[in-house]
């Protein structure tokens, strides 16, 4: 008993090193998420699954409170109870997916990873390790995918640490040699600073400052430009007439969020704005859970949350290019970029809001996912925030 407790022990702190290591918002530290597999497989009973899947999800999560506490101006108890909440479908998976016959668990390992990746309980999939496939593997496409899958059930076998050294060994050369995925050609992001004032602030003075960003950009040689999410707030007829006119002749086609809302709700939307009209571009296939999407509301008889279009439109076409449109939330998330590379995207198209996630690692974590998706496909990254 008492070799357990230390056990355990040891286990929950190598889980929580993995945990904020690997998801400290470091692009190339991303592989060490992929110990919690090794930690995972080591647990000696199912209370020491409980614990180490604990420390490893709260801690890469480690931003929520801090989060939910600054986006609804309230105390530190709402973020930490989402938190915890959060983290409930991420433990109980691999408590139950783990066995005691060590010969099971590698199995039981591949269907945590497949359950935490895609809905229902992949809602709130954050941290899942297979994101560091793309920093392992750059460029390998699907087999980059595969071996990741193949590496992470061989740490929860008994040959884990060999497993781990051989891992290591890919991670050594990938960091030795790495670059960034590239802009495309002529494309643009536009990085803002404006703060919670991005999308409320519904004067026609800020709509004139974000053209003038447009215009001042597109006069360097840039023929597509994305602005963030809810760059445009809610977007309606007269919006649409005004940025129309601002950009006729000018050879520009612009890709700004907004919200386009009706009698039941809204939808958190990409839009593609040129001097010859606009047209909703992409519908966010997940928004975020509670603060946007609450799927209970039509049921108290509330209206007005966002729509989750969960595997619609993965892929929709700007010009020659097939983009994958990722917003905010669905940028922690492992389904949203695997549809869209199902779909055959050749650019990966990354927009979000964060001004509420200042002093956390939040954005850095949600940038740091795209590029590795862009890197194991091999394609093109387009990212634009406002914080």
């Amino acid at each position: 008993m008492r070799r357990d407790l230390v056990l355990t022990a040891v286990l929950a702190v190598a889980a929580i090193v993995a945990g904020w290591i690997g998801w400290s918002g470091n692009l190339l530290l991303l592989p060490a998420s992929c110990a919690f597999a090794l930690i995972w497989s080591k647990a000696p009973n199912r209370m020491a699954v409980l614990i180490v899947s604990a420390a490893y999800f709260l801690t890469a999560s480690r931003g929520l409170p801090l989060g939910v506490q600054q986006f609804y101006s309230t105390d530190v108890w709402p973020g930490l109870i989402f938190w915890l909440a959060a983290s409930v479908s991420f433990v109980l998976v691999h408590l139950a997916a783990w066995s005691k016959r060590s010969a099971w668990r590698p199995f039981g390992f591949l269907v945590a990873m497949f359950l935490m990746a895609v809905p229902p309980l992949g809602i709130t999939g954050w941290a899942h390790p297979l994101t560091a496939s793309g920093i392992l593997f750059p460029g390998w496409g699907w087999w980059g995918l595969v071996a990741m899958t193949a590496g992470l059930m061989g740490l929860a076998t008994r040959m884990g640490p060999a497993v781990a050294v051989a891992l290591t060994g890919f991670w050594l050369w990938s960091a030795a040699i790495w670059t960034d995925p590239k802009l495309p050609a002529t494309w643009r992001g536009v990085d803002l600073e404006m703060g919670p004032s991005l999308g409320r602030d519904a004067t026609l003075k800020r709509q004139r400052d974000l053209i003038a960003t447009v215009h001042e950009i597109a006069s360097q040689g840039a023929g597509f430009i994305v602005l963030p999410e809810s760059a445009l707030g809610f977007w309606t007829p007269t919006l649409g007439s005004f940025w129309k006119k601002s950009l006729h002749g000018r050879g520009v086609t612009v890709m700004a969020g907004a919200a386009v809302l009706d009698s039941s709700g809204y939808d958190n939307v990409l839009l593609m704005i040129d001097g010859d009209g606009s047209d909703i571009l992409y519908r966010e296939r997940m928004p975020v859970p509670v603060s946007m999407w609450r799927p209970w509301d039509p049921w108290i008889g509330e209206r007005g949350a966002a729509r989750a279009h969960f595997f619609a439109n993965p892929v929709v076409e700007v010009g020659k290019r097939r983009i994958a449109p990722l917003i905010c939330y669905e940028q922690l998330l492992v389904w949203p970029v695997l549809q869209s590379m199902l779909a055959g995207a050749d650019v990966v198209v990354a927009v979000g809001n964060g001004w509420w996630t200042a002093g956390s690692s939040i954005v850095d974590i949600q940038r740091a996912n795209v590029a590795a998706w862009a890197s194991l496909f091999g394609i093109p990254l387009v990212i634009s925030f406002n914080t």
